[in-house]
């Protein structure tokens, strides 16, 4: 069990918490929602004990242990990967190294003896005896092959850095598990193994996510940060944004009624207030107005942008032909004589684990590379519009956002065009004066979006759109992709954002492509596609979005 009580949190003026009261009992995972720049990851510090809040405390019920995903990187870079998995486990990790350290002396004193004979009762206490298998399973399920084990934490890439840090995390029966954004970096098959783990998770779950096919699997409550406050629902996230419109709903309902009786009274009491004959009448009708009150509906943190995709005109029959096409990257292969032919109306979701196979592909497409071998062509009715997975070379100057947006302006449009498409991208007032060189992740993907928008183009290609978006962005950014008529081809890990965006799928194998014209979840139920996987991996699949 681990509890808030009165906690308030403010940066200046700018209140985050006021007041909140809120208990995460064991046997349950809460998905923490909210708005970027919520505070969703700075309660998450709070719990963990790693920001102190203004006010009020957090309350963990005794000798209970909290483990964190940590974000670190390069914390552990000096590990052995299989030391930083038991480390997550401190106290554990501590009586392992003074008891190694005792049985590797030379000599072996009474007092040596006494001391290792207490460590192995603590040791055994706290299963230290399986610790070893027990991190072998959590880095198995989560993708590390064996030959990394025994490495060093800054010997592996990046993502693996990820995963090791996150077994690290859910190693040890912690009773109270706290984690943000756990699966990123994480291919299919590995968030499949989470979900499996945290469903079967005894004690309690704390999740910062913005995968909304991950939340609705774990989740069986959400913790909604909102109106500075934090509100929980029993359920998941699909049924948390139904009760949530629900409940709003009803709220602008009721003070829709209580505007009309109002009005109502209104015009009554000023049409007789001075017949003598009535004066009775609106005198008890100004009672009753008085009495009236307008719920009081505070303005939620909770915004999304304005996302449409308008082509300027629609595709022709020719969209897109690829010929035998193979690239190699640093010397290892990525494509290998890949042969595809896009289609009116497609929606392909490029999947594989090699996630370079992907963006080497787009890049090819847009002309940012050459192909080794091979061809493709775009038909001449074909204008593309290209949303790379990194950007910040779009944003290597000292521009503000309405100078910046103004270079994909069409011609003769202005400082109030831009004002006005910036204002409905949730750039408003003055924060469409920011210098391009402050902006966050999201506001930079929210600006790339706009310069899609304003191409016209009739053929999109985006490589993980959705990385640094919150919730409310990615839901516009899916349903703008849903309600486009033409052709869109992309790459994302975002599972309910492929099951409903895409029409096809194809997947990049070492072997080549597998192609199925059928949305996600039929393609991952396909027996054939996965005897297919089975055959070209050899048991090993590393399918990811």
């Amino acid at each position: 069990m681990i509890s808030a009580s009165n906690v308030t949190l403010s940066y200046g003026k700018r209140v985050l918490f006021k007041d909140v009261n809120i208990k995460f009992a064991p046997g349950n995972c809460y998905g923490l929602i909210g708005a970027n720049g919520a505070g969703k990851s700075t309660f998450l510090k709070i719990l963990a004990g790693e920001v102190e809040p203004d006010k009020g405390e957090i309350i963990v019920g005794p000798r209970e242990r909290i483990a964190v995903l940590r974000q670190d990187q390069f914390a552990f870079d000096e590990e052995t990967v299989f030391n930083t998995v038991i480390m997550g486990h401190e106290h554990l990790y501590k009586v392992m190294a003074e008891r190694e350290a005792i049985y590797s002396k030379g000599e072996f004193t009474e007092e040596d003896g006494i001391r290792s004979a207490e460590l192995e009762a603590e040791f055994a206490e706290m299963n230290g005896y399986e610790a070893e298998s027990e991190a072998a399973v959590l880095l198995n399920g989560l993708g590390i092959p064996e030959e990394l084990r025994q490495l060093k934490m800054k010997e592996l890439e990046g993502g693996d850095k990820v995963r090791v840090l996150l077994a690290q995390a859910l190693f040890g029966n912690p009773d109270v598990l706290l984690l943000d954004e756990p699966t990123n970096h994480l291919d299919l098959k590995s968030i499949s193994w989470l979900e499996d783990f945290l469903y079967r998770f005894p004690n309690t779950v704390i999740v910062v996510s913005h995968d909304r096919h991950f939340l609705n699997q774990v989740c069986t409550h959400i913790a909604d940060i909102d109106f500075g406050r934090i509100q929980v629902y029993v359920g998941n996230y699909d049924f948390w944004y139904q009760a949530s419109q629900l409940t709003l709903k009803q709220k602008q309902d009721e003070n829709r009624k209580v505007t009309e009786k109002a009005n109502e009274l209104k015009e009554f009491i000023q049409r007789f207030s001075s017949n003598a004959s009535k004066a009775k009448q609106a005198t008890s009708r100004k009672k009753l107005l008085d009495k009236l009150t307008l719920e009081d509906m505070p303005v939620s943190s909770r915004k999304y942008p304005y996302v449409v995709f308008k082509p300027e005109r629609a595709c022709g029959d020719i969209i897109l032909e690829i010929q035998g096409m193979s690239k190699a990257v640093d010397g290892v292969q990525v494509l290998n004589d890949l042969t595809l032919t896009v289609r009116k109306g497609d929606k392909i979701a490029f999947v594989g684990g090699n996630s370079l196979a992907k963006t080497t592909l787009f890049q090819i497409l847009v002309g940012e590379l050459e192909p080794d071998s091979g061809s493709f062509r775009w038909g001449v009715t074909i204008t593309s519009s290209y949303f790379p997975k990194e950007n910040s070379a779009y944003f290597e100057n000292d521009l503000n956002l309405i100078e910046w947006l103004c270079q994909f302006a069409p011609p003769g449009e202005g400082e109030t065009f831009a004002r006005g498409f910036l204002g409905r991208m949730l750039f408003s007032g003055e924060e469409a004066m920011k210098k391009t060189s402050v902006l966050s992740g999201g506001e930079r993907v929210r600006c790339m979006l706009s310069r899609m928008m304003l191409s016209g183009a009739n053929a999109i290609i985006l490589d993980e759109p959705t990385n640094h978006l919150d919730l409310e962005s990615i839901t516009a950014l899916n349903n703008g992709l849903i309600a486009f008529t033409e052709v869109v081809l992309f790459a994302s890990h975002d599972h309910e954002f492929v099951s409903t965006v895409a029409n096809r799928i194809v997947e990049i194998t070492p072997g080549g492509i597998i192609d199925r014209v059928m949305g996600f979840e039929e393609y991952l139920e396909d027996a054939d596609v996965s005897r297919e996987r089975d055959d070209l991996y050899h048991g090993h699949t590393d399918l990811s979005l």
